[in-house]
């Protein structure tokens, strides 16, 4: 080992002349303000957000094709839109659902694909296309459906006096404020949602239409042409020009009951004579209500429900949410007490602005606790002049990972947060090396301060950036993990390695400097010559204890490695045994949840209201609510996870919504997990009672998926659609047998009666009237007609005229056989005398998945990993059965494991069909996301591997330094049984395991990073002892007794570190991985390593063993 004074300039190396340049202080000083000032800036201007944006282009083409049967929708419209946008570059998937007289297809692209540019392919695509659309087709359009459209704040507007203000004022007072909201900075699209709108509605009168020899179609054809103006053009005289102008609008009620729609006998017929003209709310399709739950302040003063309309704001791509919310309150603020009546007021039941601030704010503090701790763990076991130095080191190291993050367009968000947390165990690592060895420098009192610190520095360097380097490699393979968990991971991919590679620069260029500032006391320059023995030392005392028998003979490190790795497979036992539940991500602790409630077919809509009322008042009663909104017939504002599973397109009178918003997670001692399962049963029971489907929807912690368990059912392409949703519900009866499996639904609907008028042609055409006449009147009478605009001033929504037959007049086939229709000749004819109304079922809903027919069945899990589910119900799954043997009855869960897998009741489906498990379901990401964390870890040991070769040039050493990385495995896995068996306590009947997740095979790649380090760096001053003089033996007692501090001061820091992510419950499983793997892998490092150096190169007594790396 030389010393750089001892060489000439040219000879010393470029690193330790930049090292001796910081040394100065000078250069050192204006980096560390300079990072600071860089770090403040970023944390202030980088946008905030609470989970990382997953960018994945889709758009629905919306197509209108009356008359067509569902059949015909599919073969003629919905199947040749597929073929054009299934040919579309970077399309994933094309998705539709063909129903009659329309249709809707979505086309999904791959995560990742530029966003602008998608949505030009398809518009070329299908304009391009505009020869092949068929006549049938009579309009379609393409709506983008973009992550910027979710809504970051909902406002809620509602009334304490419902008497005085109904839902029909709230939605007038919320189109006025919607103007103003869109002038804010930032924001994106803001809906009004809820409430019925102003309309003129025209309550025609069947027997005074008859009496005055008038049709419904005659009233619509004369309330268009006389409501027209229209720009003639313009004269001359006198040298002016004088503008010409013909027509009047319609005004008011009093223009409208004075309109001639018809003239009978030689009379005029007014409106009046044959209508009755409201002013007021539209007839409601959809009814929304706010209620207030035991936990909100003014639930003791309001009980029952209020009408309420809602205000969605969404942010513009790249805006900060936590701006554009805050600044969306204080409109909202000013707007109250100037605009809004008294007996009015705005409520925020969504903010996630507020929310992403308060997750960032809430990592930030953990981890400056984090921070802290390991500074104090430093003082306690090294003194406060080295943990002054780790002080200074941390924050640089983040504020230069923070600005680069801010250079690269990411936001913060809580994966970036959980990165630099997780990453702090591995960043102290590298100053503590260097502050550690400098100290020992100093108190081996060889050298003046400043060569001791180049000595130093220059003798752990090759280490540090070795392990260095395999830290970096461990986690790039993480920037390749595909679908949609590669941009949620992608800000961990980034920011660990980044971290630490901007902690390896520090501890080059500043920590020298602060450690020779801090630490040169230690040094006494006035006495020369060694002074330190190292076999005084406790920790040689002790390496020499442990190690000394078995660095005795081969045959005791064999018997050593033997019962490790004997170990090693008995920590695998709880997996196989499922003691240790896996799966891919946790649920979340959010302050919202969503019921979803489907009524069968045919549900009126005043049913199912009724119901979500009654659904709505049992969670009113729920100690950690606070409010709850209820939307029925009509979509919610969508989330994230709405917006992939299409929520937004709920509409319809037997659907509705129910969004719940809790106490916030420090006022309530459940988590919002916990609180669903507690409640699952009773108000599951409560909606069978009312015959309703509900699902409890959570906002998934990372990528949405259609559901949970979604098994998509395949047949014959000439199969019937009726068979294949036949084996659909068979599929849904055999997951009903499995325990925790809940939910249960399918997307095909239930019988809906329709009656058909079929008109006898004969005897219409014997009066003049055709189909088409018959098919008009009686869709203005029922769903209404809106014939034209009334114009006024003041209405900030189009003002329709609407003509429909009151609601007691088109109630009965009876009373819809009496309406009159006119034919060319003038003559009026009852409906009833034109033909008869046949009863028959109305059409499903067909289904496509890249173009084949599919039928979807959903399920959720409860206090069950839905793999386990998934593969015992298709290890059931016999050939020679068909359909569900329902007497058989269902093995235990005790009783099952990977090595008895199945739950003892066969199932089976006809030949020509399939069930395919792995498609839109949380399985399909568990097997992707596993999958590429499994490619991920393998590559990372390769390139560990050739890293490691590369640098010590031999082909044992670097398996001899990843051997240690199995050793986490020790600890990991009983780790988990042992939590699961402290922590696993029933809720609501349903267990609540701690699950083994992706981010716990994430540890475990972090751990094979700190692994490897240690192994390194222990390896590194085994060569170092060999070059001093002293043999095998002793020179790897020496090197553990020299390493072990600060081994176990790296272990403890990133135990520290992690512990404060153990408190989140997506990450926490990341956390416990690392905390029970560091545990394990540290104490076996320090043994492994030394024994299977020993066995390796124990008869090499005159041969030096292969370096870990150059000076």
């Amino acid at each position: 080992m030389s010393n750089s004074t001892d060489l000439k300039p040219n000879d010393v190396p470029l690193m330790t002349r930049i090292v001796e340049l910081f040394l100065r202080g000078d250069v050192a000083i204006l980096l560390i303000l300079v990072s600071l000032m860089l770090g403040a800036a970023a944390l202030t201007l980088t946008p905030r957000e609470e989970e990382p944006q997953i960018v994945v282009p889709m758009a629905d083409v919306f197509a209108i094709a009356p008359g067509l049967s569902a059949e015909e929708v599919e073969r003629q419209v919905t199947y040749r839109l597929e073929k054009l946008l299934n040919q579309i570059d970077g399309v994933e998937f094309v998705y539709s659902t063909s129903q009659p007289g329309q249709c809707v297809v979505t086309v999904r692209f791959f995560v990742g694909e530029d966003r602008e540019d998608s949505l030009v392919k398809i518009y070329n695509k299908i304009n391009s296309s505009v020869d092949l659309i068929p006549p049938a087709i009579e309009s379609w359009v393409v709506k983008p459906i973009e992550v910027d459209d979710v809504p970051i704040v909902i406002a809620t507007l509602w009334s304490d006096q419902p008497n005085r203000y109904g839902d029909h004022h709230l939605r007038r007072i919320a189109e006025q404020v919607q103007q103003d909201l869109q002038a804010i900075p930032g924001a994106n699209r803001v809906d009004v949602i809820g409430g019925r709108p102003r309309r003129i509605t025209v309550n025609l009168d069947a027997q005074r239409l008859a009496a005055h020899s008038t049709s419904p179609l005659q009233v619509a054809q004369a309330l268009q042409v006389s409501n027209v103006t229209a720009r003639n053009g313009s004269f001359e005289q006198q040298n002016t020009m004088f503008n010409v102008e013909t027509g009047t609008f319609i005004r008011g009620v009093d223009d409208l009951n004075e309109l001639v729609v018809n003239v009978s006998g030689g009379r005029p017929v007014y409106l009046k004579n044959i209508a009755s003209l409201v002013d007021g709310p539209a007839e409601p399709v959809g009814y929304s209500w706010i209620g207030f739950g035991s936990a909100d302040a003014v639930q003791g003063e309001k009980t029952g429900l209020y009408p309420a309309v809602h205000l969605s704001i969404a942010k513009r791509k790249g805006s900060n949410a936590v701006a554009v919310a805050e600044s969306v309150e204080a409109r909202l603020a000013e707007l109250t007490a100037s605009h809004l009546p008294d007996g009015m007021q705005f409520r925020i039941t969504r903010n996630y602005g507020e929310t992403a601030n308060e997750k960032v704010n809430e990592l930030i503090e953990g981890l400056a606790v984090a921070v802290l701790t390991v500074i104090g763990l430093i003082g306690l076991t090294m003194g406060w002049r080295p943990a002054l130095v780790i002080a200074i080191a941390i924050p640089v190291c983040y504020s230069l990972t923070l600005f680069i993050n801010l250079l690269v367009g990411y936001s913060i968000n809580r994966v970036t947060m959980f990165a630099l947390i997780l990453a702090l165990g591995l960043l102290v690592d590298d100053p503590i090396t260097d502050v550690e060895n400098i100290a020992r420098y100093f108190t081996m009192k060889v050298l003046p301060p400043r060569p001791s610190v180049l000595r130093a520095v220059q003798e752990v360097r090759p280490a540090l950036i070795l392990s260095t380097l395999a830290i970096i490699v461990s986690f790039l393979p993480l920037a390749f993990i595909t679908g949609m968990m590669g941009p949620y991971m992608a800000p961990m991919a980034l920011n660990v390695p980044l971290t630490v590679t901007v902690s390896t620069f520090v501890a080059f260029l500043i920590t020298p400097w602060l450690a020779m500032v801090s630490l040169r006391q230690i040094n006494n320059e006035s006495e020369s010559g060694p002074s330190y023995d190292l076999t005084t030392k406790p920790l040689y005392r002790m390496s020499r204890g442990i190690l000394g028998p078995i660095l005795r003979g081969r045959l005791a490190a064999w018997g050593v490695l033997f019962t490790i790795a004997g170990l090693f497979f008995a920590a695998l036992i709880p997996p196989v045994m499922r003691w240790v539940p896996v799966k891919m991500l946790p649920y979340d602790n959010k302050n919202e949840f969503q019921i979803v409630i489907d009524m069968p077919e045919g549900t009126t809509l005043e049913q199912t209201d009724v119901v979500s009322r009654r659904l709505g008042a049992y969670l009113g009663g729920l100690s950690e609510v606070k409010d709850y909104e209820i939307f029925v017939g009509e979509a919610s504002p969508m989330d994230f996870n709405g917006m992939v599973r299409h929520y937004y397109l709920r509409e319809g009178s037997n659907v509705a919504d129910i969004r719940v918003n809790l106490l916030a997670k420090e006022q309530r001692v459940q988590q919002s997990h916990e609180i669903l399962l507690r409640i699952r049963d009773e108000i599951s029971t409560l909606a069978e009672s009312m015959d309703a489907n509900i699902k409890l929807v959570e906002v998934p912690p990372g990528p949405p998926v259609m559901a949970t368990i979604t098994a998509e059912v395949y047949g014959p392409p000439d199969g019937d659609y009726a068979a294949q949703i036949d084996v659909a519900r068979d599929v849904m009866q055999r997951l009903s047998f499995e325990p925790g499996v809940v939910d249960l639904d399918t997307s095909a609907e239930d019988d809906q009666i329709r009656f058909v008028f079929e008109t006898d042609k004969s005897k219409a055409a014997l009066s003049e009237i055709s189909t088409q006449t018959v098919a008009d009147t009686v869709q203005t009478v029922l769903s209404g007609h809106k014939a034209t605009v009334l114009h006024t001033p003041d209405e900030v929504e189009p003002l329709w005229i609407e003509l429909r037959l009151p609601r007691a007049n088109r109630s009965s086939l009876a009373e819809l056989k009496q309406i009159y229709i006119q034919g060319e000749s003038g003559q009026a004819v009852q409906l009833g005398s034109l033909g008869q109304f046949r009863e028959t079922i109305e059409d499903k809903s067909i289904y496509h998945k890249n173009l084949k027919r599919v039928v979807y069945v959903y399920a959720e899990v409860a206090g069950r990993p839905p793999a386990d589910a998934i593969v015992d119900v298709e290890w059931d799954r016999a050939s020679d059965v068909r359909g569900v043997d329902s007497d058989a009855s269902p093995r235990p869960l005790s009783k099952r494991s990977w090595l008895s897998l199945g739950g003892g009741v066969p199932w089976g489906v006809p030949n020509g069909y399939h069930v395919e498990w792995a498609g839109e379901g949380e399985w399909d990401i568990t097997l992707d996301v596993f999958r590429d964390l499994g490619l991920a870890f393998g590559a990372a040991l390769i390139g560990i591997f050739v890293v490691l070769m590369f640098q010590t040039g031999s082909r044992t050493l670097p398996l001899l330094i990843m051997s240690a990385i199995p050793l986490s495995m020790i600890g990991i896995m009983p780790g988990f049984w042992g939590l699961n068996a402290i922590m696993n306590q029933p809720v609501g009947g349903h267990p609540n395991p701690v699950f083994v997740t992706a981010t716990a095979m994430i540890g475990m790649i972090a751990l094979a990073g700190i692994v490897v380090r240690n192994s390194v760096v222990l390896i590194d001053f085994i060569h170092l002892a060999l070059e001093e003089g002293h043999d095998l033996r002793e020179s790897i007692i020496r090197s553990v007794a020299v390493r072990t501090r600060p081994i176990l001061l790296t272990a403890c820091t990133t135990l520290l570190a992690n512990w404060v992510i153990t408190l989140d419950p997506v990450f926490s499983g990341l956390a416990w991985a690392i905390i029970f793997g560091i545990v394990t892998s540290t104490v076996f490092t320090l043994i492994v390593i030394p024994a299977a150096y020993w066995i390796l190169y124990q008869n090499a007594a005159k041969t030096s063993p292969p370096r870990s790396g150059s000076s």
